[in-house]
């Protein structure tokens, strides 16, 4: 790939992430995100099949990062996996905030599609390790609320890392490791 190619695919991505996140991912539309460029359409098809395809470039360093947290807790005893998974997590949503709200911002039924089969894979995983790989119901459903809860504070609070990371390590710490903040 040239490299003209490349400044267009990113810059694609750069406008792209910033209409989504103005205009929400539903908002914006293939032709939007082109005359922001000062590409054509076609210009953009050649780079991105649909605007799914420009959400899954968008969101794939983040996913990869969850793929490296869920091999890291793979490597942790059942003692210490609640407490890894809860730090890796918060330090994943905070470093990915903007594409952890792009995913939360589509629709339920785009999360269906085959492309995000790997991504709930690794989500169900990262309950277990917050779930202290217990099969009991309530420590999974207290896992995902955590989870859920986590990724809603961040995408909604907007104070800086240093702040707002020992706030989500301890809240998770008392919610799912009795005695432990």
């Amino acid at each position: 790939m040239s490299v003209v190619r490349i400044r267009t695919r990113d810059e694609i991505l750069r406008v792209a992430a910033e209409l989504f996140t103005r205009y929400g991912f539903k908002g914006t539309s293939l032709h939007d995100i082109a005359a922001e460029v000062g590409c054509s359409k076609a210009t953009l098809l050649y780079h991105f099949a649909h605007k799914d395809a420009i959400l899954l470039a968008l969101i794939e360093p983040a996913r990869q990062s969850l793929i490296d947290l869920v091999a890291r807790l793979a490597g942790v005893d059942d003692k210490g996996v609640r407490d890894a998974a809860i730090e890796g997590f918060v330090d994943l949503v905070l470093r990915y905030r903007r594409e952890v709200a792009l995913i939360y911002d589509v629709t339920p039924q785009f999360l269906q599609e085959p492309a995000f089969d790997r991504v709930r894979e690794l989500t169900d995983a990262l309950v277990a390790g917050f779930a202290g790989r217990s099969a009991d119901l309530a420590d999974q459903t207290a896992a995902k609320v955590l989870l859920a809860g986590i990724a809603a504070v961040v995408i909604d609070d907007k104070r800086d890392e240093g702040e707002l990371r020992p706030a989500l390590v301890v809240v998770a710490r008392r919610a799912l490791i009795p005695g432990k903040d």
